[in-house]
């Protein structure tokens, strides 16, 4: 009997010390903020089961113990009337932090940044990886000729027009809500820039043309003024362009594969190798800074440019230098 004793003891003191350690985890559990894998959104369905929620946020990486979640919801009573929508997650949250959210009725905004230089195409892939919707259905917009005609776009298309900038959305904001803010951004700008852009007899597309050959030219701020002088001073004696990121636009736009002798003598409307001034319509959406200097360029006695290799450029005023620079740099 006193072995019994000793043992019904025994196991006692274990359920106590097990109670006690799994009380002492649940805590540790309840109130440890869980530091997702970066800023997610989770997407919660309208008639989603709280499984399905609890799934959801565990693959996320917002929670790390889904069926302790749900126990500890069902418990607390706050696995019911979890609102559906998206919802943001940009800092570690306790269980109970991430419960509330779900109840909650705040809403965020889609934050994507359009780099300078970038093109329709990529603009349109930079939007939907911000989940603003397909790029079809963004290309569909931006050939809507009713949009461009509204907007006064030239016959080349939104090309050069959907401003660079960092923009925030409303959840569920149309594709055409979103062209339709970055066209009347662009126009705020331009609209900054008219009395330089005629002090430089320049149209409107004229500037915006090459603003996007200076801005795919250079990667250094500094050089933009710099380019353009050297631009309008081939213009100016009936010199060719010779730019590079014109010929790339009218071939495929692949930046990755070099030109070849090919693309040179290929004759198409963007090869500013064979025809003379401006390319027909911008190669890619530039910034402020690069339509600023397409009307306010540096006064310079350059001709030729060639680059470094390390986005920044030797320029010549004649030939002679110019090719001494591409033998040293290019050859």
């Amino acid at each position: 009997m006193r072995k019994f004793l000793k043992l019904i003891g025994l196991l006692l003191l274990v359920v106590a010390g097990s109670t006690i350690a799994a009380a002492w985890w649940f805590q540790s559990w309840l109130y440890t903020p869980v530091q997702a894998k970066a800023p997610v959104i989770v997407v919660i369905p309208a008639g989603a089961s709280f499984a399905q929620i609890a799934q959801r946020l565990h693959a996320a990486g917002v929670v790390d113990r889904p069926t302790v979640l749900r126990i500890y919801a069902r418990a607390s009573g706050t696995d019911r009337g979890v609102r559906s929508g998206e919802f943001l997650f940009d800092e570690p949250l306790t269980p109970p932090a991430v419960l509330e959210k779900l109840h909650g009725t705040e809403s965020f905004a889609r934050r994507v940044t359009i780099p300078e230089g970038h093109s329709a195409q990529q603009i349109r892939e930079a939007l939907e990886r911000a989940g603003l919707g397909g790029r079809d259905a963004f290309e569909c917009v931006m050939r809507s000729p009713e949009l461009l005609a509204e907007f006064d776009l030239p016959a080349t298309g939104i090309e050069g027009y959907l401003f660079p900038d960092t923009y925030e959305f409303d959840p569920g904001v149309s594709p055409e809500a979103v062209v339709r803010r970055m066209l009347t951004r662009f126009r705020e700008v331009s609209a900054g820039l008219s009395e330089q852009r005629r002090h430089a007899g320049m149209s409107e597309q004229e500037m915006v043309t090459l603003a996007s050959v200076i801005e795919k030219e250079t990667g250094a701020a500094s050089e933009r003024p710099l380019i353009a002088g050297v631009f309008h001073n081939r213009m100016r004696l009936g010199m060719k362009l010779q730019s590079d990121p014109t010929i790339i636009y009218g071939r495929d736009g692949d930046w990755t594969r070099p030109i070849t002798r090919s693309d040179l003598a290929d004759p198409h409307p963007y090869n500013t190798y064979a025809h003379a001034g401006l390319p027909p319509g911008p190669i890619a959406n530039p910034g402020r800074a690069a339509l600023a200097a397409a009307v306010e360029p540096d006064q310079t006695a350059a001709l030729f440019f060639v680059s470094r290799n390390d986005g920044t450029h030797v320029f010549s005023s004649n030939l002679d230098d110019h090719n001494a620079a591409v033998r040293k740099y290019q050859r």
